[in-house]
C-alpha cells in the first residue's frame, strides 16, 4: 500500500465537509425561524397591548351631571316640644336629560313621596349633620322607586339642599 500524502483527505472523509456545511445551514435556518417566530409573537402581543391602551384613552369623557331643581317644600315635623316645621328646597342630580324629563313628567308622584317622607321626620333628627345625610339617602331611595309597577327605577345620584330651615 502506498502512503497517502498528509494533506489528502481519507476516502470516507471527503463527504464529511459537505455534511458539516449542510448541518450548519440547517441549524442557521432553524435559528432564523425560531427568532422570527419569537419576534413575530412579541410584536403581535405588544401591538394588542398598545391597541387596548388606545381603546382606554379613547373612552368617552365623563358626562356633565344634570341637575333638576325642585320647588320648595314646607311640612310640619314630629316634635315633643310643640309645633315645628321644615322649610326645604333641594336640587336632584340625575344621570342624564332622559332621567330629568322622566322625573319632571312624574313630578306629582315625586312631590307626594317627598312630602310623606319629610313630614314623618322628627325635628331633632334632621338638625344634625348625620340626620341630614340620612335624609339625603332616604330622598334618593324614594325618588328612585319606579313610577309604574315592574318599571325601571330612576337614576338619581345626589341631593343638594339649597334651603333648610327648621322652626
Amino acid at each position: 500500500m502506498a502512503k497517502k500524502p498528509a494533506n489528502a483527505a481519507p476516502e470516507t472523509g471527503e463527504a464529511a465537509p459537505a455534511k458539516s456545511k449542510k448541518k450548519l445551514i440547517i441549524i442557521i435556518a432553524a435559528a432564523v425561524l425560531v427568532l422570527g417566530g419569537v419576534g413575530g409573537g412579541a410584536a403581535f402581543f405588544l401591538s394588542k397591548k398598545s391597541a387596548s391602551k388606545e381603546k382606554e384613552h379613547k373612552a368617552e369623557p365623563a358626562k356633565a351631571p344634570v341637575f333638576l331643581p325642585l320647588d320648595d317644600f314646607t311640612v310640619n315635623l314630629q316634635s315633643d316640644s310643640g309645633d315645628k316645621y321644615l322649610q326645604i328646597a333641594m336640587t336632584l342630580q340625575v344621570e342624564g336629560e332622559d332621567q330629568s324629563s322622566l322625573i319632571k313628567a312624574n313630578m306629582p308622584q315625586v312631590r307626594s313621596r317627598l312630602l310623606l317622607l319629610l313630614s314623618s321626620k322628627d325635628a331633632n333628627d334632621v338638625l344634625s349633620t348625620e340626620g341630614k345625610d340620612k335624609l339625603v339617602d332616604e330622598i334618593i331611595e324614594k325618588v328612585n322607586q319606579p313610577f309604574t309597577a315592574k318599571g325601571e327605577p330612576q337614576k338619581v345620584t345626589g341631593v343638594f339642599f339649597t334651603k333648610f330651615v327648621v322652626q
